[in-house]
Order: C-alpha cells, then structure tokens, then sequence
C-alpha cells in the first residue's frame, strides 16, 4: 500500500486556523500550534464577550433611566414598579430611548406610573 499524507485536508485545515490568526502577534500568526492555542482562547474570550456585552447595555439603559426619572423626581424602582402596575410593557431599551430623545414624552410615562 502506497503511504497517504492526506496533504490536502491537512493543509487546508492549518490554513484555516492561520488565516483567522493573521495579525496576532509573533509566533502566534505563523506556527499553526502557537496559533492554534491563540485561536481557541480568542473564540473563547469572543463567545464571553458577547454575553458581557449584553449585560453591560442593560446597566447602561438602567444608568439612562434612572437619570431621566430622578430628573422627573422619582427614583429608578418606583418608575419601574409603577409602569408594572400601570400596565405599560415597554422594555429598558425603549425607555432608554426616549428618556434621551423625547425628554417630553418621557415625563409623560412619568406621570402614568405615578398616578
């Protein structure tokens, strides 16, 4: 039987991790091990990345929030608790929203919760 170094598939598979290591830096862009280490932890750390990214918009929103309603004199949970019980589904992004672009508007929802 003739020896089968499959070079092909192997090279198009180091390849691949080589490309997505291009611009790291030293022997992690060039030796497929090195870069093969590099790529895994930088999968990793981009797969965190997007959960935290997700949690720190939602505390920015809160910040904006809370902001606008202390603006309005009440406080973040009283706001909340109030559009709860009023009946108003609109989410932290939205209100986030309107608290910057349409402060009129937001006291508005102000009100609502309140009364």
């Amino acid at each position: 039987m003739a020896r089968v170094t499959r070079g092909f598939k192997s090279r198009k598979r180091r390849n691949k991790i080589l490309k997505r290591a291009k611009g790291f830096f030293g022997s992690r862009s060039k030796m497929y091990k090195a870069a093969y280490n590099a790529v895994m932890h930088a999968q990793m750390d981009a797969y965190i990345g997007r959960k935290l990214r997700k949690r720190d918009m939602r505390k920015l929103w809160i910040t904006r929030i809370n902001a606008a309603a202390r603006l309005n004199q009440i406080s973040y949970s009283k706001l909340m608790g109030g559009l709860k019980k009023a009946g108003i589904d609109l989410n932290r992004k939205v209100l986030s929203d309107i608290a910057i672009e349409d402060p009129a508007g937001f006291a508005a929802i102000v009100s609502q919760a309140r009364g």
